[in-house]
């Protein structure tokens, strides 16, 4: 391996040695890479929402399909980046395989519902959940005192999975990347690290994420009948784009903005109409989006720097052309698929669901905790430190698996 990355980037928390099972003998990186596939937590994104839910359409996207595109993205783009190297594209595939690791039921939803809940125990957020997952509650090793480090990562890959490297109380926002009984291993995943700076592979990660969002969103929306990409309400889309994503986008900025994205030569000229033909072409459109995001972010990269671009020494440039396209498809999706009249609906009985299975599991004192929930429980000191564990139960179910809690849970009472 090269000095890209130091052994300073491959330490583990707890020092592991190296095993000799496979020939060539695999990098830390990829044995990180590895320990994430098969993680009990990646096989419970099949059953999370994406945008639709996972139980309504075979061809619609779950968070494991998600994730898998994510870190297809991020690999090419790394590989790209760096002339092939390997290692940052293990790093940066790795980090989008855990990026929605931490997500609970229900998707975004189910995250807002949950960070209100959680307030007295610090709050809730996906990123800091997905590194409590990584770190505590993913269970593969265990440190000298006997307390678990989950699955064990090196320093780097932790630090590319870091995508909001501060705490709640260090910046204003919904957004931040570790809760206070984690920082002990944030701090020393963070070691070297610049306050607030993320290192490229968290940023590649990053983008990688937007634009499999922005792009498969939409493509999602068409095959599902909600979207019709020959007819966008410019104006709607635009009241979508400023309320969640982009608020200085005016509707000429938006209407401008998707005037260049329907130059695109795949972009269609007639509605999905479910044949293979239509199919196919609709998959083409993505995958001229998708390279046109991550050519233009290559292009812009390159004549900011020279590279390598590894860790601290380089940022990832996004024009601001790519984030506008981003948005408004982002918008797109938004105005047609999260904010119809039966989708808040059904988004409001999935938060009062939760909130209901929260307080169930509180009342029940920890007996109806999974196995290793209900140990964390017997060990919480405080009412704040209980209320995490139920969080941290509640987080790692499926939609699925919430809805038959809650009619088990509160079917008792």
């Amino acid at each position: 391996m090269d000095d890209l990355y130091d052994a300073h980037a491959r330490e583990r928390l707890v020092p592991e040695p190296p095993k000799r099972v496979l020939a060539p003998e695999r990098t830390p990186f990829e044995r990180d890479r590895a320990r994430v596939v098969h993680a009990a937590s990646s096989r419970r994104l099949a059953a999370k929402t994406q945008v639709v839910g996972p139980q309504s359409d075979d061809f619609v996207r779950n968070r494991l399909t998600h994730s898998l595109e994510v870190a297809q993205v991020a690999r090419d783009l790394s590989r790209a980046l760096n002339g092939g190297q390997p290692e940052l594209a293990d790093l940066a595939e790795t980090a989008a395989l855990a990026h929605d690791l931490g997500h609970p039921p229900f998707g975004h939803n189910g995250e807002e519902v949950l960070a209100v809940l959680a307030q007295d125990a610090g709050g809730f957020e996906g990123n800091a959940q997905t590194l409590r997952i990584l770190t505590r509650l993913e269970a593969k090793t265990f440190d000298a005192a006997g307390e678990s480090v989950g699955l064990n990562l090196t320093r780097a890959t932790l630090d590319a999975c870091t995508k909001y490297p501060w705490a709640r109380s260090e910046r204003p926002g919904p957004k931040f990347g570790v809760y206070g009984d984690d920082l002990p291993v944030f701090t020393w995943l963070r070691a070297g690290a610049h306050a607030q700076q993320r290192c490229v592979e968290a940023q590649i990660m990053d983008l990688a994420d937007d634009v499999a969002y922005s792009v498969h969103d939409v493509e999602d929306g068409v095959v599902a009948g909600r979207i019709d990409l020959t007819a966008l309400d410019v104006a709607a889309v635009g009241a979508a784009v400023r309320a969640t994503y982009r608020p200085d986008l005016d509707d000429a900025q938006v209407a401008a903005t998707l005037k260049e994205l329907t130059a695109i030569g795949s972009w269609p000229l007639r509605g999905y109409d479910g044949t293979r033909r239509s199919l196919a072409a609709l998959k083409n459109l993505t995958s001229d989006v998708i390279g046109r995001f991550c050519g233009a972010v290559q292009q812009a990269t390159f004549e900011a720097a020279e590279g390598p671009f590894t860790r601290y020494r380089a940022d990832l440039v996004v024009p601001e052309e790519t984030l506008r396209e981003m948005a408004v498809l982002k918008g797109v999706a938004a105005h047609y698929v999260m904010q119809t009249d039966d989708r808040r609906a059904l988004m409001a009985r999935q938060r009062e669901l939760l909130a209901e299975l929260v307080a169930a599991l509180l009342d029940r004192d920890g007996a109806a905790l999974d196995r290793q929930y209900a140990e964390d429980w017997a060990q919480a000191p405080d009412d704040a430190a209980r209320l995490r564990v139920v969080v941290d139960q509640v987080a790692s179910l499926t939609d699925a698996s919430a809805v038959a809690w809650h009619a088990r849970l509160i079917g008792e009472r």
